[in-house]
């Protein structure tokens, strides 16, 4: 399950980080991503709307990969599985939570910034790892010095990633996929301006196609 989620997550590219305050807005928040053509979505435990958003996409979209992000305890990652998440993002490394996802088998996915917590993540045997805050923590430059003599391990960086700099990320052959929000704003969403996510969507659909033709 593990390598299925991180080849899927590579294929798509660029993995929309929702963040919604209300679960009514879920299912025309999913129909714009797919319709965009990135059928994914990280969504992030920081509202109460985050399991539920998490149960509609997944119930009405099968075939979307939904996951969910933020997940900052053991029993969040329980809800999100429960709820239909097919993977686990961490905005740090804690190793509790690693523990909890690894024995029950859920693809985790933990985030990083120094040597020492990604040395933790291999150690556990993970191979695939989230780079957070991506830019504030030294970017592109910083991944590409730690990819050195970390020869199999994979980043998915999350943070200050736009429609700008993405390109640059996504020709480094060492990273999955990136995370990224300007398609996804909390305005657009608060506005039901729906198309105009699909629109931003597409573009950065388009940009994968480009990069990784």
């Amino acid at each position: 399950m593990y390598d299925e989620i991180k080849a899927k997550l590579q294929e798509i590219g660029i993995i929309p980080v929702v963040v919604l305050e209300d679960a009514k807005d879920a299912k025309a928040l999913g129909e714009a991503l797919i319709k965009g053509g990135l059928p994914a979505a990280e969504v992030t435990f920081r509202t109460e709307a985050a399991e539920e958003t998490i149960r509609v996409l997944s119930e009405e979209f099968p075939d979307m990969l939904v996951g969910a992000g933020t997940v900052l305890t053991c029993e969040q990652a329980d809800r999100a599985v429960a709820a239909g998440a097919k993977f686990i993002v961490a905005p740090g490394f804690n190793p509790t939570v690693v523990h909890h996802c690894i024995e029950k088998s859920y693809p985790i996915c933990p985030g990083v910034q120094t040597p020492g917590e990604m040395e933790q993540a291999m150690e556990l045997g993970l191979d695939f790892v989230k780079f957070f805050p991506a830019e504030p923590a030294g970017g592109l430059p910083m991944i590409k010095a730690v990819a050195a003599p970390y020869t199999k391990l994979s980043f998915m960086p999350t943070g200050g990633i736009n429609k700008e700099n993405v390109r640059d990320y996504l020709k480094c052959n060492r990273i999955v996929a990136c995370g990224g929000t300007w398609m996804v704003k909390g305005d657009m969403i608060a506005s039901g301006d729906f198309e105009a996510i699909a629109t931003l969507t597409h573009e950065a659909a388009d940009i994968v196609k480009e990069v990784r033709a």
